[in-house]
């Protein structure tokens, strides 16, 4: 069957949209769906992976910074609503006596969810824009933003009184005096999240047809022809690159929603690696393909983890090296292949 790449997209959009929304919900019960939505939210991170790493070329291994940012802002509201009027147990262990002033807009949901979308913006912008002004890509990029979520974990591990420490933020059930870990609310909070994922991989869909979409691969493939045409690269990388720490951030709250806690370990090196290959293994140019990937490498990773704790941590990287080996554009690309897909 011979159809064009268009149509193969769509085919790809209509298929996760039945999976997500009919089958697993038909199949599964509670705790299976939990368990999903827990992989759903790594793949908003491997979305936004695609978009900045497949089609600009930017390799983050930093993600987990606004995985982290987006967990732990949306914790912080769930875990002020399970210990008002008090304040949360970690600090009274620590001997906090006021709750700090950058805890305090995280007692409004409004508020929560704002910075979850608005914060990571100035951040990754900024950050973004003033080291591609200076030019620096590729392996260099990579280096620069896994070391920055290495110093970002010590820094929280260090803040026992307000971040928890090293075992987080816990112990929160209720989000509005809702419950959310008995299974109405599971069931609950994976439907909106479906909702997002899938408005999110329209989204970034629509973004890679446009003009704009083009725009990305040239960067892709000869930034400094795009540069000699008048266009500031350092902006449109940065501007790309933003797109994906929203993304990232918004599952890092998801999953902190279906996992009910936070941990530094979000931040830090190996989540960040990890989401890069739910990203590669999806197919780092298909939209789609990062979230089959980041279900496929969870389901796997859980598996594995729970029956040989020992080795599950060689197979995430034999898979890694088996699609860079034999499927260097993923799965997706070998579903193209075999329906044809035309370019």
């Amino acid at each position: 069957m011979n159809i064009s790449a268009k149509q193969g997209e769509r085919f790809a959009h209509a298929g996760l949209a039945l999976l997500l929304l009919g089958l697993l919900p038909l199949a599964l019960g509670p705790y299976w769906l939990n368990l999903v939505g827990k992989y759903l939210a790594f793949s908003f991170v491997a979305v936004g992976i695609v978009l900045a790493w497949g089609y600009c070329g930017i390799l983050s291994l930093g993600q987990g910074v606004f995985f982290g940012f987006g967990g732990y802002a949306m914790a912080m509201f769930l875990k002020l609503e399970a210990s008002a009027p008090e304040l949360p147990d970690f600090m009274v262990w620590s001997s906090v006596e006021k709750l700090p002033f950058w805890w305090e807009p995280y007692s409004s949901l409004t508020v929560t969810i704002a910075s979850i979308f608005l914060v990571p913006i100035p951040v990754a912008f900024i950050f973004a824009y003033a080291i591609f002004r200076k030019r620096v890509s590729g392996v260099y990029f990579a280096i620069v933003t896994i070391a920055l979520s290495m110093t970002l974990v010590v820094l929280n591990i260090g803040q026992q009184g307000e971040t928890g420490g090293a075992n987080g933020i816990t112990d929160f059930s209720t989000l509005l005096g809702f419950d959310i870990i008995n299974d109405a609310g599971k069931v609950a909070i994976y439907w909106v999240e479906v909702v997002l994922l899938l408005t999110a991989t329209t989204l970034a869909a629509l973004l890679l047809h446009s003009r704009f979409g083009k725009l990305l691969i040239a960067v892709r493939d000869r930034e400094d022809r795009v540069r000699f045409s008048g266009f500031d690269t350092a902006m449109i990388k940065a501007f790309i690159f933003t797109v994906s720490a929203v993304l990232s951030s918004v599952g890092g709250a998801m999953f902190a929603l279906q996992a009910g806690l936070v941990t530094p370990s979000l931040i830090g090196a190996v989540t960040s690696v990890e989401l890069v290959i739910y990203a590669a293994v999806g197919g780092r140019l298909s939209v789609v393909g990062a979230v089959i990937g980041a279900l496929l490498v969870g389901f796997m990773k859980s598996y594995l983890s729970e029956h040989f704790p020992e080795i599950w941590l060689f197979f995430l990287g034999g898979m890694f090296i088996f699609v860079v080996w034999v499927l260097p554009n993923g799965l997706a690309d070998l579903f193209r292949k075999i329906l044809r897909v035309k370019a």
